[in-house]
């Protein structure tokens, strides 16, 4: 792990003037690329860089948007939060891009969004998320809380589960999250003690924060690890986890030495999929569940297109520092992908690169069939996609279980569920 680390720091650094070919002025329409590099989210970012490169090639070839080709200007969010406030500024006033696709952490995203909505910028989003937030400056192709969560809760209570330990990263997307999933589980008839992690209260009484939560690029689970076998210890209990980034390594090398396993404690992760997987020890985790708007074992021919024609172009690219070896894809890949083809047909639409037309257009109701089926674009500027819930296997791909077809995204969901 340590040495894959090492490796994409050394892609952030290589990266960061990453782009194709330019062409002229007058035949290249900049946009913009966002992401992660270096730093403890690189694990999971510079993968979403590269499928978009992939994506800008592909539609290049076939002589780009509106006649014009693809300049992508990549540049490095490092991890740093200000910092991608100061990287959204550079795109939009100094490059002058017509778009970007990027960031991964809300807090990312929410660091970014007033450069956005000041500078009438349009801002692609591919990775899940609380909700709570619908910016006319956004365009959320990410899982909505009722895209990810909510299914996987409803999975675990049909498999006859009571209690629910919540675990998270410290930040906005695990915390508003398990707000709304404690209101949820409570509405499902669960009890508050049957709701691990602890709770903050204010002054009045009423739960502000519920779960666990641990820094980005924290190493020691033991204690949370023993909180959770003495939590499951009466062989009901599952782990919901919003745990971000390289902190996942030692979480679940924490929980296999435990000797916790997907028949003891099962965990649903919502921040881990086939990519974060390459870094894990997957053979201990089988049976753990994953809940995606795509995986990479769903089988149609769309799908394996996608999969056979990324590995191509890992092959033939020339993208300095690129990994090539053992390459997977997943869930935010595919909506990062999708999202540069709603994009294009936004602006096809529109006739035009200008955001406010190609906003209409997207309002307008836009379907793009990508690698995990039909997506459709909605009013509020968020996606209808399909769901589904998936187990781990050894090879760390996942064997689906259930899905969920054309779930709308609902941003708002916090207030709605009502106790039993």
């Amino acid at each position: 792990m340590k040495q894959k680390l090492t490796s994409l720091l050394s892609v952030g650094a290589l990266a960061l003037g990453a782009s194709l070919a330019p062409a002229s002025a007058a035949e290249a329409v900049k946009v913009g690329v966002l992401h992660s590099l270096s730093g403890t989210m690189a694990i999971s970012e510079t993968s979403l860089r590269d499928v978009l490169l992939f994506a800008f090639d592909e539609i290049n070839a076939k002589g780009g948007v509106l006649g014009k080709k693809i300049e992508p200007v990549v540049v490095d969010g490092a991890s740093d939060w200000p910092l991608f406030a100061e990287k959204a500024k550079q795109l939009l006033e100094q490059d002058k891009v017509s778009v970007t696709f990027g960031c991964w952490t809300s807090v990312s995203r929410k660091s970014v969004l007033p450069v956005y909505e000041k500078n009438n910028g349009l801002l692609f989003y591919p990775v899940q998320y609380e909700g709570e937030e619908e910016s006319k400056n956004v365009a959320y192709t990410a899982e909505a809380v009722n895209q990810q969560a909510t299914p996987a809760v409803d999975y675990y209570l049909a498999e006859g589960k009571k209690k629910f330990y919540l675990l998270g990263s410290d930040y906005v997307y695990p915390q508003t999250t398990n707000l709304v999933l404690l209101e949820y589980l409570l509405s499902k008839g669960v009890k508050l003690e049957n709701i691990g992690g602890g709770f903050r209260k204010d002054g009045s009484g009423k739960i502000i924060s519920a779960g666990k939560y641990t820094p980005f690029g924290h190493t020691d689970y033991q204690q949370i690890i023993a909180e959770i076998k003495q939590f499951a210890a009466s062989g009901d209990a599952c782990v919901i986890s919003t745990l971000n980034g390289d902190t996942n390594v030692p979480f679940f090398k924490e929980y296999a030495a435990a000797g916790l396993t997907a028949e003891t404690c099962p965990v649903v992760s919502f921040s881990i999929s086939e990519d974060e997987f390459r870094g894990l020890p997957a053979k201990q985790l089988v049976g753990q569940l994953g809940c995606w708007t795509y995986f990479q074992s769903i089988d149609t021919p769309a799908n394996k297109k996608f999969v056979a024609d990324f590995q191509a172009w890992l092959k033939k690219s020339n993208v300095p520092g690129l990994v090539k070896e053992g390459r997977v894809t997943c869930s935010p890949m595919v909506l990062s992908y999708v999202g540069v083809y709603l994009w294009k047909a936004a602006v096809e639409k529109a006739g035009s690169f200008d955001v406010d037309k190609v906003r209409a257009a997207w309002k307008s109701g836009i379907s793009f069939n990508g690698p995990g089926g039909k997506v459709t674009t909605q009013p509020n500027m968020h996606l209808t996609k399909n769901v589904f819930i998936g187990e781990t296997k050894a090879d760390g791909q996942f064997k689906i279980v259930k899905s969920f077809q054309n779930v709308y995204g609902e941003p708002w969901l916090k207030g709605k569920f009502q106790a039993k």
